[in-house]
């Protein structure tokens, strides 16, 4: 690993490495030993959860949004999954130099719309121009706080073979939008990205289950970057059933023209989630009448078979692994 490779920054096996073998040796709190999008901290008694994330999408303006509202519900959403509810983020902007003042309003419309709907303020932030060339358009980034609700629980704990893996709707989209638009695609479809927070969603989970020993946000590396994320390093593995993931049909012909396949597409308004199998039915009672969540299915369980692995059983009874990708599927997707 002498130089940083694109794929470096796909959030697969060379993420993961990238990480663990240089990052993560320089900073030795306790708190990095996970690698949580967010960390949960504990502030003179009380219970805030805080991250950072930085948006480099291209386009910057996409079928469903467009960089400003990406990168508010990115960052709310990295909270919410903590089992935080948002409450203040930061904006900070890397402009190059000739980008039109036009596109940098419209840009903060969105995140002033974005984060109205996600229930944040914005509080504080900074600017940079670089010269031209020296950045590609817009670069954005928004850190975030949250307050952990009083008596309600975080994700966190043992996977038990048995329990169920949830997904909050439709998986996919967001990745499939971003190709479509990049690579001029004219495929008539009302397709678009998925931006929107998942705060309510996560809330229900946690307040109806039981357990929660896993929940995240399906970003970069899509469903089965994430899941196989829950089962690393661990005991039990987690088998997926393909005819119950939910894939448009407008996603799927977009991953075969390109030649990818759809269970490795970000989604910026979704999540995964593992909950004790008891809980499973009211979990998806409550998340059909949530916002944003009314298209959530159980797709898979905990398995003591695959120890540590991802499994997809196929409609045709056969099962197939579904590894970390090692390289970049979707370069520059949030």
């Amino acid at each position: 690993m002498e130089r940083i490779k694109l794929a470096h920054g796909g959030g697969g096996a060379l993420t993961r490495d990238l990480i663990e073998a240089v990052v993560r040796r320089y900073f030795d709190s306790s708190l990095l030993e996970a690698l949580p999008d967010s960390a949960n901290l504990n502030l003179n008694g009380c219970s805030v959860a805080f991250t950072t994330d930085s948006y480099v999408v291209d386009p910057i303006f996409f079928p469903g949004g467009d960089i400003g509202k990406l990168s508010v519900f990115g960052t709310v959403n990295d909270l919410a999954v903590s089992g935080s509810v948002p409450h203040f983020i930061s904006c900070a902007l890397i402009l190059e130099t000739g980008f039109p003042i036009g596109d940098l309003t419209r840009i903060l419309q969105s995140m002033k719309e974005a984060a109205r709907l996600a229930g944040v303020e914005v509080v504080t932030g900074d600017t940079k121009v670089v010269p031209r060339g020296k950045v590609d358009k817009i670069f954005i980034n928004t850190a975030g706080i949250g307050l952990c609700r009083q008596g309600s629980s975080s994700p966190g704990g043992r996977l038990a073979p048995g329990d169920k893996v949830i997904v909050t709707g439709p998986v996919g989209d967001h990745g499939a939008a971003i190709m479509a638009c990049r690579e001029g695609l004219n495929i008539e479809s009302d397709l678009k990205s998925d931006c929107h927070p998942v705060t309510e969603a996560a809330q229900v989970i946690l307040d109806k289950a039981d357990r929660v020993p896993f929940m995240r946000d399906i970003t970069r590396g899509g469903l089965a970057t994430v899941l196989n994320e829950a089962v690393c390093g661990k005991e039990t593995g987690i088998v997926i059933d393909e005819k119950c993931v939910p894939v448009r049909s407008e996603v799927n012909s977009i991953a075969e023209l390109l030649g990818v396949d759809p269970y490795y597409l970000a989604c910026e308004g979704r999540l995964a989630a593992v909950v004790d199998s008891g809980s499973a039915d009211s979990v998806l009672n409550a998340l059909s009448l949530s916002d944003g969540a009314a298209g959530s299915v159980a797709v898979g369980e905990v398995s003591s078979s695959y120890a540590g692995k991802l499994v997809a059983k196929t409609p045709f009874g056969t099962h197939r692994l579904l590894q970390l990708l090692s390289g970049e599927q979707l370069p520059r997707i949030c």
